[in-house]
């Protein structure tokens, strides 16, 4: 059973910080690409960041020089630093995962995963 699990969000001020974390679990061989999408109030969701195994980073230009995202590949958890939020930062902030599985034989496959959400909101 694979679990993806989002903490760390929050009310915070305009100009403040937060750090989400995400950390995935279950019986997968490797994760490929982690990363962060975000849903605000009435709109779709959106990429935010993502980061892959061999450290390859992705930022929506939004949150670029705001934002970093970071990963820890022996505890199989990805970091958003968000620094100088701002109102329209307020969003749910969903974790992905891109997981390799064992198929038949010696084949394997990818299967993504998301995580519940946890708010984030940006207000004095």
């Amino acid at each position: 059973q694979v679990q993806v699990v989002e903490s760390g969000g929050g009310l915070v001020q305009p100009g403040g910080s937060l750090r989400l974390s995400c950390a995935a679990s279950g019986n997968f061989l490797s994760i490929n690409t982690m990363g962060w999408y975000r849903q605000p109030p009435g709109k779709q969701r959106e990429l935010v960041a993502t980061i892959t195994s061999g450290n390859n980073i992705v930022y929506t230009d939004s949150v670029i020089g705001r934002f970093t995202i970071s990963r820890d590949n022996a505890r199989d958890t990805v970091y958003l630093q968000m620094n100088s939020l701002k109102p329209e930062d307020t969003a749910v902030y969903h974790c992905y995962s891109r997981m390799v599985f064992h198929g038949k034989g010696w084949d394997r496959y990818e299967r993504d995963y998301w995580g519940q959400g946890t708010q984030v909101t940006v207000s004095s």
